[in-house]
């Protein structure tokens, strides 16, 4: 064998080696994963579904529009929801997004529960009333955010979401063509029979959608409380100081969700509010008019706001007035025209403005995907969610349908996982990738390194392991 056919076999060796690490990691990585993604997937459409058809905070409940209509005030209208609930206080009105629509009162009760009060604009007349957080739509949420198991299950899902991302390294990695073209491996040979069928439509869906579920994951992952809250989120909100000369309070944008559920922009969550209280701030309501929600609708309606939107009761002696119009909260479908003001509860005075082009570069990102990820801008965004939806369940179902065919028939409890390569080649680049991965995904690239850990010096060392895992 003369040198260049030896270095040849050399690397041939070499790249199915690896081409077999990858294979194996991949396999474990789908294992953990496959689970939570189908999970991810069905709540994921299950909440854009019902959102676009029923609603989420009362936004597709209608009344008739009598001849001549006049609205009542929003005092008097406030009031009236909030006789209901004699021991409660107000907390949010959403604005009807049309003349058919009811306005919508959020209320806190004494005992910490809230309810959602719609209200006939034009007669007074309560339409509906309902427990905030307590419909079809938030269960699916309360599993798609936390699998209602609260911090415990956020880390799983965020761990999920980081291996999600080393399946689609490792499976473009496998698809990747060796000797034929790429168009080659576009279209799948469904004229195959058996595992070798379920194999190309596993790896031609998963290489359309890969981008789009990489995204997809990110977006999500942004809510984590990690990599989302912790890391992500902490380096990129919108920093406070740009508001010159304007009384800070101790709170953040956050406490203004009223909950776990996210009613404030992402990229301000952990912004600080401003404070009433001073003679700061520009004009606002007008001159000798009284501060209240009639004065704070008709200062929205001056600076632009149009359609739904929703307005934040002052929240104790400094709290201010919140206006508030966000394409997350389906206020809007235009996330670049996002926007929120906040008003002295005492003076009417606008003390801060933030729009879209405020935001940080990740803020700006997040505004944009968040409702993308969601199916909220327009028809077509919420067809191409379910798509995506639907591929991630079949590529789930038929990784598992492949790994099924593939386990010999007397295989019994074990896993029958790729075999470990006696050599790994390249290894060192494979290190690379899981240091920057464990930087930027913490917590996944921690379990990475764990379970390879494991992977190697003991489930392929002791009797009873080596015979599921091998």
């Amino acid at each position: 064998m003369d040198i260049g056919t030896s270095s040849k076999y050399k690397k041939v060796n070499e790249d199915t080696l690896f081409y077999k690490a990858a294979w194996r990691w991949h396999f474990y990585a789908g294992i953990f994963v496959t689970p939570f993604m189908l999970i991810l997937a069905v709540t994921g459409m299950l909440m854009m579904y019902i959102g676009y058809f029923d609603g989420r905070d009362g936004e597709k409940v209608t009344v008739p529009v009598p001849p001549n209509a006049i609205m009542l005030t929003l005092q008097e209208q406030s009031n009236i929801a909030l006789s209901t609930h004699p021991k409660g206080k107000l907390v949010e009105w959403i604005k009807a997004s049309e003349p058919n629509r009811v306005n919508v009162f959020r209320i806190k009760d004494s005992d910490g529960s809230q309810s959602m009060v719609a209200v006939n604009p034009y007669n007074g007349k309560i339409v509906n009333e309902w427990l905030r957080r307590q419909g079809w739509y938030d269960l699916a949420d309360d599993i798609h955010s936390d699998l209602l198991l609260g911090p415990i299950g956020d880390r799983m899902l965020e761990i999920a979401a980081g291996f999600a991302i080393i399946l689609i390294i490792t499976g473009v990695y496998l698809w990747w063509p060796k000797d034929r073209k790429i168009r080659d491996f576009l279209i799948p040979k469904l004229s195959l029979k058996g595992r070798l069928f379920w194999k190309e439509v596993h790896v031609s869906l998963g290489v359309y959608v890969s981008i789009f579920f990489f995204l997809f994951l990110l977006s999500g992952m942004s809510w984590t409380g990690i990599w989302g809250g912790k890391i992500f989120q902490a380096w990129s909100t919108f920093p406070a100081q740009k508001w010159d000369k304007i009384p800070l309070s101790s709170e953040t944008h956050a406490s203004l969700n009223y909950g776990p559920s996210a009613g404030m922009p992402w990229a301000i969550e952990e912004t600080p509010l401003p404070a009433s209280g001073s003679k700061l701030g520009v004009d606002g309501t007008l001159p000798n008019e009284a501060v209240n929600i009639d004065s704070i609708e008709r200062l929205a309606q001056r600076i632009g706001f149009e359609g739904r939107y929703r307005v934040s009761f002052p929240k104790g002696k400094t709290g201010v007035w919140t206006i508030n119009q966000d394409t997350m909260n389906s206020d809007a479908p235009n996330p670049f025209a996002d926007k929120t003001v906040h008003v002295d509860r005492y003076t009417g005075h606008v003390l801060a403005k933030v729009t879209f082009d405020d935001y940080s570069l990740a803020g700006k990102t997040m505004a944009v995907s968040i409702p993308i990820h969601m199916g909220l801008v327009t028809i077509w965004n919420l067809i191409i969610n379910t798509i995506i939806c639907l591929s991630v369940i079949v590529l789930s179902i038929t990784g598992v349908i492949m790994w099924w065919k593939r386990r010999p028939k007397d295989s019994g409890f074990k896993l029958v996982p790729p075999p470990i390569p006696s050599k790994l080649p390249h290894w060192h680049n494979a290190m690379i990738l899981m240091l920057a991965l464990s930087l930027f995904f913490p917590l996944a690239g921690i379990t990475l390194v764990c379970v390879l850990l494991l992977d190697m010096f003991v489930l392929s060392r002791i009797p009873i392991l080596k015979k599921i895992f091998k």
